[in-house]
């Protein structure tokens, strides 16, 4: 079997932060962290600090460097990887594994449009409530990465290659038969807690308790399984009960990504979600009226950013 032996982490937010600290403690895998310029000053310098632990991995520069890795895996925003891929062509050998924990439905295929599909693994993020304040991460539950090829009827040589890879670092995961649901599954959730969060400016606690707040994030979620349906995905009402089985255990302090977006003043990922759900809709001549209004909130709320803000 393919052995990953070394292993690249694009993307130190709080996912990716969560994961390159518990795979830099495994002594047998080589974890570095990939950033150019500034930003791979500041986290050679200060390192990534998780659960007040702090954690100093090498810093690469990838179009500095000619050395291979196994696994390149990806916590990056959705407007960010465009521009990124190009950067990771001489760390990229025949066997390299791309794995995205990133939000939406899209990336791989990104990744794939590059790299070649054989080489990306489909993957999602599920229930960690990590949350990042300048090189700080904390959470209190680290949920579980869901990964695969779209089919995982019979494992194929490299999935079991990532899975061993998780088992030293500790990191709990699932490999389902049909990862493309899980991915729709995790889309839903994403347009739901992600979105409404945002704009009510709340954290886990607030939809852990409050009526008017569920019911926001049901009915974005609820557009979401309209078009999963009319694309043969097996998502139903059900699938909103199995999330908020999830929500409650999630600290109430946490934060959504988006969330944190907000409050950082960032620009966040909502063409990624409402926007995706209102093109969708248009092509399939399905009316998403909760997304489309929530997309026109969040632009409003972001046209206040200044333009410093917006290029950070």
């Amino acid at each position: 079997m393919f052995e990953i032996t070394k292993v690249a982490v694009l993307g130190a937010g709080a996912i990716g932060s969560y994961y390159a600290s518990q795979l830099s403690k495994v002594n047998d895998i080589q974890t570095v962290l990939l950033a150019q310029g500034k930003r791979k000053d500041r986290l050679t310098k200060e390192g990534l600090i998780v659960n007040d632990v702090t954690f100093k991995l090498p810093v690469i520069d990838p179009e500095e460097t000619n050395e291979v890795y196994d696994l390149i895996l990806i916590a990056l925003k959705d407007y960010q990887l465009p521009e990124a891929l190009p950067m990771l062509n001489n760390i990229v050998g025949p066997t390299t594994i791309f794995l995205s924990l990133m939000n939406g439905l899209d990336s791989e295929n990104q990744i794939a449009d590059i790299y070649e599909a054989d080489k990306v693994l489909y993957g999602i993020s599920v229930a960690i409530d990590a949350v990042r304040e300048g090189n700080k991460t904390r959470y209190s539950n680290a949920g579980k990465i869901t990964f695969g090829e779209k089919d995982n009827t019979n494992l194929s040589p490299r999935v079991q290659a990532v899975q061993a890879v998780l088992d030293k670092a500790e990191i709990s995961y699932t490999t389902p038969t049909d990862m493309m649901r899980q991915m729709w599954w995790k889309f839903m959730v994403n347009v739901g807690i992600n979105q409404a969060s945002f704009v009510l400016d709340a954290p886990y606690g607030v939809f852990q308790q409050n009526k008017d707040a569920q019911d926001l994030m049901k009915a974005l979620m609820g557009e979401v399984i309209e078009l999963a349906q009319a694309f043969k995905i097996d998502l139903t009402t059900e699938d909103i009960q199995s999330w908020n089985k999830m929500l409650v255990t999630l600290a109430p302090d946490g934060q959504t990504s988006m969330l944190q977006d907000r409050k950082a003043r960032r620009m966040s990922e909502v063409d990624m979600f409402a926007g995706k759900i209102i093109r969708m809709g248009k092509e399939l001549s399905i009316p998403t009226p909760v997304n489309s209004t929530i997309y026109k909130i969040i632009k409003v709320i972001e046209s206040g950013y200044s333009k410093q803000e917006n290029q950070e």
